[in-house]
């Protein structure tokens, strides 16, 4: 009887349905994903503080860095399998929830291990952010629709690290280095509200019209079966398209970790800036790529229009072109200038966010909607070991070489990656239907 009556009411009020509701949906995952970046990014802001506060070497710091890296190579797949099995809100609420609370935790460290072992276990849970991505677009995004997503998608990456430093900044001046963790960490905890909220897959949105259903579901993508984690690893490893996808993304990750852990240290190190100078400008590498993820999508268009690129072409072609512009980062080895550095770090952020988001069109476009979230996962595995090695590499030679040889490796590794690009995805000619 109370079921009747309650159908009833819902019939009496229908829920208003919100127009373009799949743009929304994708900012409140851009949202969850800059407030990641956020928390991610306060440990490179504060680590020429925590590094004089706590005693901490540069070779220790390099092993923080490494902790977290190490942690966010183990669990993106794992990140991803979990969210193609249970599903994408209740997947990505757990693990936000989870990186809001150590990075709150952070404010009680008193030693490199110990942040070493918080930023471990954060990394973890931040993990769920790359294959959360592949999902957010699979999920409400028809296939022409996708590659211009994914550049807006990218955007949440690099816009909470663009914001980081002056949040850090003022967190720090008004509450000391404790104090900015808790600060970042509740925004991450407001953020979990939020998903919990508002975010409800296409089939059971209340405000999802019809139309935009059938607009969403036009590709008739089937369901495919939810697999063991470890048979899911083993099915996409046979793909020669992952490898296309995973090589590319191993070269290119140095570069990111690099914008995202080490510059405000090697502005400290290298060219003497203080906090406040790093707040006025390690921001602006970020906002570069920011612009580079929302051209990225667009750059595809370019290809298709004016050189008759078949789609997946496009997105290769776009991703080469961003390895070109990465070459700005072996440019900075020839000057000591730190504001034209920050400028070619600057475009190397442009180029690097465009790799990235086609390289998440190429895993929504290459693989079945069931394993966008493992896939991805997987990829960016490949990138964080790559992104890890290279930070313990850093610790251990930046005090005795300095840090050119470094930035002359990131110019020119994504030029390899695009090799693999071109072999094992691009279409020929033959093959295109």
């Amino acid at each position: 009887m109370s079921q009747d009556i309650n159908d009833q009411i819902a019939i009496g009020k229908p829920r208003r349905t919100i127009k373009n509701l799949r743009w929304w949906v994708l900012i409140l995952f851009l949202l969850g994903v800059t407030v990641n970046y956020i928390t991610r990014n306060s440990l490179g802001i504060l680590a020429p503080e925590l590094k004089e506060s706590l005693g901490i070497t540069t070779e220790q710091y390099s092993y923080i860095v490494g902790a977290f890296q190490l942690a966010y190579t183990i669990f993106q797949p794992l990140c991803g399998w979990l969210i193609d099995v249970i599903g994408l809100k209740l997947g990505f609420m757990i693990c936000a929830g989870l990186w809001a609370l150590a990075c709150i935790l952070h404010a009680g460290a008193g030693s490199w291990l110990q942040l070493a072992i918080l930023r471990f276990f954060m990394g973890g849970a931040e993990a769920a952010a790359t294959p959360a991505n592949a999902k957010t677009l699979g999920e409400w995004f028809p296939k022409s629709e996708r590659p211009v997503a994914a550049g807006w998608a990218g955007v949440g990456f690099s816009i909470g690290a663009m914001l980081a430093p002056p949040i850090i900044y003022f967190a720090h001046a008004s509450f000391g280095w404790q104090g900015a963790f808790m600060f970042t960490g509740a925004l991450a905890l407001l953020w979990v509200i939020l998903w919990w909220a508002f975010y409800h897959n296409p089939e059971k949105h209340p405000n999802l019209s019809k139309e935009e259903l059938a607009h969403i579901k036009q590709d008739n993508e089937p369901v495919t079966e939810k697999l063991p984690f470890f048979t899911a690893l083993k099915t996409v490893s046979k793909n020669k398209r992952f490898y296309g996808i995973a090589i590319p993304a191993f070269m290119a990750e140095p570069a990111w970790a690099v914008m995202s852990f080490w510059v405000p240290l090697y502005l400290a190190k290298e060219h003497g800036m203080d906090l406040k100078q790093i707040a006025m400008f390690a921001w602006l590498p970020f906002l570069a790529a920011d612009l580079g993820s929302i051209a990225s999508g667009y750059l595809t268009k370019i290809y298709t229009r004016w050189f008759g690129c078949a789609r997946i072409n496009s997105i290769v072609a776009s991703s080469v072109t961003g390895a070109f512009l990465m070459i700005s980062l072996a440019v900075v080895t020839v000057t000591r200038d730190p504001y034209i550095i920050i400028a070619l770090i600057s475009i190397g952020g442009f180029g690097h966010q465009i790799i990235s988001c086609m390289l998440s069109a190429l895993v929504v476009e290459s693989f079945e909607k069931g394993q966008m979230a493992t896939v991805n996962g997987m990829r960016g595995s490949s990138a964080w070991i790559a992104s890890f090695l290279f930070s313990l590499l850093i610790g251990v030679t930046a005090d005795k070489i300095g840090f050119n040889p470094l930035f002359l490796a990131m110019g020119f590794f994504d030029l390899i990656g695009a090799f693999f690009l071109v072999m094992f995805i691009a279409e020929r000619r033959g093959k295109r239907a």
